[in-house]
């Protein structure tokens, strides 16, 4: 399965009220170029425009305007498989929506994986363990 190291998109939004419901709304330019459809479902993150101080970086750390990934190479993880993407492989999702494809599992799976390859919007897991 091919997905892009690019998110489709990634936006400044307000809250608002409205009736019985709250509106997040997408800016016009994110539909028209192509990033997203009107119709079509995606998962939305939200984080919070906090003004809590955050601690200071180290020397060695580098701060980033991109999220980091959830996870790491190596790293084991109780998954639930909830979707199959186009060449067949099973798809967990993660903190934030993150991706992880699982090959040779089926959707309702729930398996211990561990994490053996990781980019900046996906990971691949293998399977070592099957929940029953």
């Amino acid at each position: 399965m091919e997905i892009s190291d690019k998110l489709l998109c990634l936006f400044n939004a307000d809250v608002r009220a409205e009736e019985d419901r709250y509106v997040v709304e997408v800016p016009k330019r994110e539909v028209e170029t192509g990033s997203i459809d009107p119709g079509e479902t995606y998962r939305v993150a939200l984080i919070s425009r906090s003004t809590e101080s955050t601690p200071e970086t180290t020397e060695t750390e580098r701060p980033s305007s991109e999220p980091q990934p959830p996870v790491e190479p190596g790293e084991l993880r109780y998954v639930e498989i909830e979707d199959i993407g186009k060449q067949g492989d099973g798809i967990a999702r993660v903190e934030r929506g993150y991706v992880i494809i699982v090959p040779d599992t089926e959707v309702g799976d729930r398996v211990k994986i561990e994490v053996t390859e990781v980019k900046s919007n996906f990971a691949v897991g293998e399977v070592i363990e099957e929940e029953l």
